[in-house]
């Protein structure tokens, strides 16, 4: 799972001149930061899945990859894409955050239009469009984060959120009207959720669903699927379930807590192999070798 093609990422944190001659280029965050912190963590991708279900509820963003085709011709560009812009921005160098960045405000400009489904506006720029994409893939990764890993404090959640509000503005987020602390930006994900037809369940949510229940999934990730899978939806806020059909019960509840429960309990055993993704990895050895300045 950790090992998805397209997934650029490297490291960041400190910007004195000194710094990057002594350890590389550290890029906009770093290992003393909240992002290189959570987002590291191999079972956090496990948010992206969730994500995912939650960005194809909302009509007006199934739109737009309803546009570009991604489900219908390879059903997993878009979660790798998803991925990939929040393991450069966070793990690579400033450069290649911003060139990563880049690629995707310019694929962004030509999404856009009227959605059939809902009669409203699709824009990929669209502010409160934006927002709800970084939104949900925040919350999911700290909600994975908390199950997996250790409870955060109310100053950690919101430290992840400030950092990462510079990944949301690298591709066009107004930061200046985000929420401003995580439970709020989670509150605001919860009000829009309950908001009449503002979640739809449209061919494109119904075509997420099937991939993620068990639709061509790669080799590499297909023996650990299931269980992703069967989390991304149990996991899934109430309004989401609603919509997409889920049935919930006390067991299948007692199922999700009890594997998670026994990853958070396994992982301070395992090698860094098995409990880091691999640009994260990669980014750790970066930063520690000089940069060659000649």
């Amino acid at each position: 799972m950790y090992s998805f093609k397209g997934i650029i990422i490297y490291e960041n944190y400190y910007k004195s001149l000194e710094y990057l001659h002594m350890k590389g280029d550290p890029g906009y965050f770093g290992p003393q930061s909240m992002m290189w912190k959570i987002n590291k963590e191999i079972t956090v991708l496990f948010g992206g899945a969730r994500a995912l279900l939650m960005h194809a509820a909302h009509p007006l963003i199934a739109a737009g990859a309803r546009q570009t085709s991604f489900y219908q011709r390879d059903p997993w560009k878009r979660l790798i894409r998803t991925l990939s812009l929040q393991n450069s921005v966070t793990f690579g160098t400033k450069q290649e955050a911003d060139e990563s960045a880049h690629r995707i405000n310019k694929l962004h400009e030509v999404i856009k239009g009227k959605d059939s489904v809902s009669g409203g506006i699709y824009d990929a720029l669209d502010h409160e469009q934006l927002l709800w994409v970084h939104a949900c893939l925040q919350i999911s990764s700290i909600y994975f984060y908390e199950k997996t890993v250790k409870k955060l404090s109310v100053d950690e959640k919101n430290r992840y959120h400030k950092e990462n509000m510079i990944a949301a503005g690298l591709v066009l987020v107004d930061t200046t009207e985000m929420p401003q602390t995580h439970d709020e930006l989670k509150d605001w994900v919860t009000a829009k959720s309950r908001e009449k037809d503002y979640l739809i369940v449209t061919d494109v949510a119904e075509d997420v669903k099937d991939i993620i229940a068990g639709g061509p999934v790669p080799k590499h990730i297909k023996p650990i699927w299931p269980f992703i899978a069967f989390t991304a939806f149990q996991t899934l806020p109430q309004e989401f379930k609603d919509i997409y059909g889920i049935k919930t019960s006390k067991f299948k509840s007692w199922i999700v807590n009890l594997n998670l429960g026994m990853l958070k309990y396994t992982r301070p055993f395992l090698p860094p192999f098995f409990r880091l993704i691999a640009p994260a990895r990669w980014a750790n050895q970066r930063i520690k070798r000089k940069p060659d300045l000649s």
